[in-house]
């Protein structure tokens, strides 16, 4: 005979359930952080840590208020609720949002599974989630090795001159200041940003961007 407590039993046939389940769940979230999550070079290291406590808290919510036969609104709504989580200390990414999603989507499966679906189904259906993001991750791994590393660009040096030509200015008088330029400081001037023009001095500041000889 089933004993209770506050109204409660203190034992049912429902603990050997979660302790399945919940070791289902925990397989499957491991595979996806291992060899997902870990593996992906862009993804923050401590993001693992988000996608793990975010699956255990779900799939325990889930499981308990499946006893409340809310039904298949219930299991969509949290999974709405949880999947637009935004943290405002750091913004997260499309990729990291689809991983949240993913570690969300397993814990609800394996939690709002009754006895309609057989473990074979349950298998599967994690079987291809973790599946689509292994075959992804080596995908773009492979796509992102095959591009050839872009050869970082070469910072041309800048001077700061006071120029004393200010009839030279005018844009359509360019490339004459850049000659004049080169022939009074030696510099092949490649791009020239007009400063603080002094008219009681005649004189002006340029920033000039020259090629190293």
């Amino acid at each position: 005979m089933m004993n209770y407590y506050f109204d409660a039993p203190l034992y049912d046939d429902d603990l050997l359930k979660l302790g399945a389940r919940f070791a289902h769940d925990v397989f499957f979230l491991a595979l996806v952080v291992q060899f997902g999550l870990k593996r992906n070079n862009e993804t923050n290291p401590d993001f693992a840590f988000t996608a793990v406590l975010l699956n255990i808290t779900v799939f325990f919510i889930c499981f308990t208020l499946k006893k409340l036969d809310l039904g298949l609104g219930m299991a969509i709504g949290l999974f709405a609720i949880f999947g637009v989580l935004r943290y405002r200390t750091d913004t997260i990414r499309a990729k990291e949002m689809t991983y949240l999603f993913v570690v969300i989507g397993i814990a609800i499966v394996n939690s709002l599974t009754n006895n309609k679906t057989s473990y074979l189904e349950l298998l599967a259906v994690n079987g291809i989630l973790v599946a689509a993001v292994l075959l992804k991750e080596q995908l773009v791994g492979r796509a992102i090795a095959a591009i050839p590393p872009t050869p970082p660009k070469k910072k041309k040096p800048k001077q700061t001159l006071i120029y004393d030509n200010l009839q030279l200015l005018a844009p359509e008088r360019r490339n004459a200041l850049i000659e004049d330029l080169y022939q009074r400081t030696g510099l092949r001037v490649t791009d020239v940003q007009i400063g603080e023009i002094d008219l009681t001095t005649g004189t002006v500041q340029l920033s000039v961007e020259y090629e190293q000889p």
